[in-house]
């Protein structure tokens, strides 16, 4: 896996980024491959905030996996930082590859330089294969999560 690239997103590959946030049932309800304008937005917002780290994996010139890390500053805990993992996806044609387990890895890596004390992230309750797959990495399911619509 040495031809892996883990870099930060460009608006050239927002295409390929959100038609994997689409390629699944949940994501294709929620999500417009057809209009990238606010994706472009959205890209140029992340790109100005040095605690947001939106990545794309990169093999063969194709990108086939992408997470947004997100570095939050806080009071409790002792003042620590903690990092959060969101978007991850992997290319239909990758999966199982071990590079979800790379894309994790650096993100994990990444917090870690950042000075992080914890790493934590949400997966639908639906996703039971993801669960699977994030305790094996070590995460445990100690939380229950909330959503308000906005």
């Amino acid at each position: 896996m040495a031809d892996l690239e883990i870099r930060p997103t460009t608006g050239d590959d927002l295409p390929a980024v959100v038609a994997m946030l689409a390629d699944d049932p949940l994501g294709a309800q929620r999500e417009s491959p057809d209009d990238l304008s606010p994706y472009l937005a959205a890209l140029e917002r992340l790109s100005a905030d040095p605690n947001q780290h939106l990545v794309v994996a990169v093999r063969g010139g194709r990108v086939v996996g992408t997470l947004q890390l997100t570095i939050v500053p806080g009071l409790s805990r002792r003042g620590a930082t903690r990092s959060i993992i969101e978007g991850v996806r992997i290319h239909s044609d990758e999966r199982g590859s071990g590079l979800g387990t790379q894309l994790i890895e650096w993100a994990v890596d990444q917090s870690r330089r950042q000075g992080c004390q914890l790493v934590q992230l949400t997966s639908d309750k639906t996703r039971i294969d993801a669960h699977r797959f994030y305790e094996r990495l070590g995460f445990s399911a100690s939380h229950t999560g909330f959503k308000l619509q906005l």
